[in-house]
C-alpha cells in the first residue's frame, strides 16, 4: 500500500511541490489530503478486487490517472460554492477535488447501483459529512431547478446527451476531461471552450467552456440550490 508521502511524490506533476503555488486558492492542507487520498486509495483497491469500480488496477496508476488528473481539474474549476461531478463512476474527479477544497458543496451523480453504493461509502470513510452528496440516479432525473455553479465530467458515457444536460446544469462554467478531438457543442450560452493540456499526457485536455451571460439573481439561485 502506498503511503501518504509516496502518493505525494507521484501527485507532483499534477499540482506542484506541496510548498508550490496552487492555482490562487486558500493554502491546500497537503499532508491531511494525501492522507486521506490513502484511505480513499486502499478503499478502491478493496473494492475493486470484488467489483468493477476502475479498470486500472495498480496503485500506482490509480493516483497518477484518477487521483492526478481529478487535482489537476479542482485546480481549474475556478471560485465557486457548488459542484456537480456528472457520471462520477469511483468518484472521479469528484471526491479527490472535494478533499482538496472542503470549502465546495460537491454532489457526485452516479447512476449504476454499486458505484453508487461505493460513494457513498468513501464518503462516510473520509468523513465528509454534509459537505458531500451521493444522487445515486441520472442527472437528468433531478428536479428541474438544480443547477451548479460548475459541473465536471470525465469518461461519462454518452458524451452528447451529459453535455447537453450539463449546459443546463451549470450556471458559470462546465470542466471536461477530454482530448482536443471531444468538442464541447454546450450551444450560444456558452464561450467556445478553452483547452488546458493535462501533465503526463500526449493528447489529454481539460476543456472548459465559460457561460457567456450571468445575471447576478441567477448566480445567487445557482449557489442557493445546488449544494
Amino acid at each position: 500500500m502506498l503511503a501518504a508521502g509516496e502518493i505525494a511524490k507521484l501527485l507532483e506533476p499534477y499540482v506542484g511541490a506541496p510548498e508550490g503555488d496552487l492555482a490562487g486558492m486558500e493554502r491546500v492542507d497537503w499532508p491531511g489530503v494525501c492522507g486521506q487520498l490513502a484511505v480513499f486509495l486502499e478503499l478502491i483497491l478493496k473494492w475493486n478486487a470484488r467489483t468493477n469500480l476502475t479498470a486500472i488496477r495498480g496503485p500506482e496508476e490509480i493516483v497518477r490517472r484518477h487521483f492526478g488528473e481529478s487535482l489537476f481539474v479542482g485546480r481549474h474549476v475556478g471560485q465557486c460554492a457548488t459542484l456537480l461531478d456528472f457520471g462520477s463512476g469511483a468518484g472521479f474527479p469528484g471526491v479527490p477535488i472535494q478533499l482538496m477544497r472542503p470549502d465546495l458543496q460537491v454532489t457526485l451523480a452516479e447512476s449504476q447501483g454499486k458505484k453508487a453504493a461505493f460513494l457513498r461509502e468513501a464518503v462516510r470513510e473520509l468523513e465528509l459529512g454534509l459537505r458531500t452528496e451521493v444522487w445515486a440516479g441520472r442527472v437528468e432525473a433531478m428536479p428541474v431547478g438544480r443547477r451548479f455553479d460548475v459541473v465536471t465530467m470525465r469518461a461519462v458515457d454518452r458524451m452528447g446527451v451529459a453535455v447537453r444536460e450539463a449546459a443546463v446544469r451549470a450556471v458559470e462554467r462546465v470542466v471536461v476531461v477530454g482530448t482536443m478531438r471531444s468538442g464541447l457543442e454546450l450551444g450560444e450560452s456558452f464561450e467556445a471552450a478553452r483547452a488546458v493540456g493535462l501533465p503526463e499526457s500526449k493528447d489529454g485536455v481539460l476543456l472548459i467552456a465559460e457561460r457567456r451571460i450571468l445575471g447576478e439573481l441567477e448566480r445567487g439561485f445557482g449557489r442557493s440550490i445546488g449544494g
